[in-house]
């Protein structure tokens, strides 16, 4: 079953083989003798393309709570054991993996060697599903997250800045009100990222020309992009070192009080590694910016931070780059 969560989540044997640790091959033959058990082809195979079965989609959420199941006797196994060990799957939306991870991972290791971390970049959507149904242990989202499956710690407040192009001299005094005609040039990530939406609400009462035009995947690319003067684009403060290090961008301040993310850690509900999970988020906040921890000290808390919910190289780094340079065994990525 779990090869077979492997192959549904990454339609590429490949890949499917390396996420569940064996070669492809043994996870072949696996696969092909759970359908001859099943009596049902689970996967369509076509050239180098894979694709689930009707049978497969019907089949699919029984496993998945099957594995939910078998992963929380697991984790209740582990209880008494020396904390935090054994594989951690720990999501991150994409605005936040390149620029947390490089401090983040090696900061782990250090503290549970024992502690495998399996990463998975997604968009909060797809993250909650995930961390719901079990499939994720933990994960780091911008709030709020209703989802009436998952409980939530509140991180930090990350503040958003304007990247705007070097090379048009006077283009823009800080400090940037949410009304300035800069913003009409303002580019957004793609539907589906919450950064998006997010970028909508500073904008206030200017609405974006440049949103028809562009719809990134990934910030990185809005900053080559408004390197190379194709527009604006809105940056988090986690994000401004590696922005200021392009030569060809500058980062200003907005008006107070200035626009800001509020992040938070997210598990399953009733999960029996939730221990864990606040622990992890004790070492995330630990890692927030200075403006951030300054707030802490102060007391100051954000409007949607009650205790729990209820319900890079210049241009940026990757979540490779990140992994690469900063961690050698006891992780994985997807």
């Amino acid at each position: 079953m779990e090869y077979f969560e492997a192959l549904a989540e990454t339609l590429h044997f490949g890949r499917a083989a390396e996420l569940a640790g064996v070669t492809q091959p043994a996870l072949s033959s696996q696969i092909a003798e759970m359908e001859e058990r099943l009596g049902r082809r689970l996967f369509d195979r076509g050239g180098k393309t894979v694709h689930l079965t009707e049978e497969a989609r019907a089949l699919k959420p029984r496993i998945d709570r099957v594995l939910a199941e078998t992963r929380e006797i697991e984790a209740t196994a582990r209880r008494g054991r020396s904390a935090m060990e054994g594989r951690f799957r720990l999501g991150v939306i994409p605005t936040v993996a390149p620029y947390l991870l490089p401090a983040l991972l090696p900061e782990l290791r250090k503290r549970f060697p024992a502690l495998a971390v399996e990463l998975r970049e997604a968009v909060t959507a797809t993250l909650i599903e995930e961390t719901a149904a079990g499939r994720l242990d933990g994960m780091i989202a911008a709030l709020p997250l209703d989802h009436a499956g998952v409980s939530v710690e509140p991180l930090f407040e990350d503040r958003f800045f304007l990247a705007v192009p070097k090379a048009d001299p006077g283009f823009i005094s800080p400090p940037v009100p949410p009304e300035s005609p800069a913003l009409e040039r303002l580019m957004l990530l793609e539907e589906g990222h919450c950064m998006r939406d997010q970028a909508l609400a500073v904008c206030g009462s200017v609405r974006p020309a440049a949103m028809a035009n562009y719809g990134a995947t990934s910030l990185t690319t809005l900053l080559q992009m408004v390197a190379h003067g194709q527009g604006v684009t809105l940056i988090p403060e986690m994000a401004r070192a590696a922005s200021e290090a392009m030569p060809e961008l500058r980062v200003v301040p907005f008006a107070e009080p200035m626009p800001a993310r509020m992040l938070g850690f997210a598990w399953r509900r009733n999960s029996s590694r939730q221990g864990e999970c606040r622990s992890l988020a004790e070492i995330v906040r630990g890692l927030a910016p200075a403006s951030a921890r300054a707030q802490q000290i102060d007391g100051k808390q954000h409007p949607q931070g009650d205790e729990r919910q209820e319900a890079n190289s210049e241009g940026g780094l990757t979540v490779a780059d990140a992994v690469g340079r900063n961690v050698d065994e006891g992780v994985h990525i997807t």
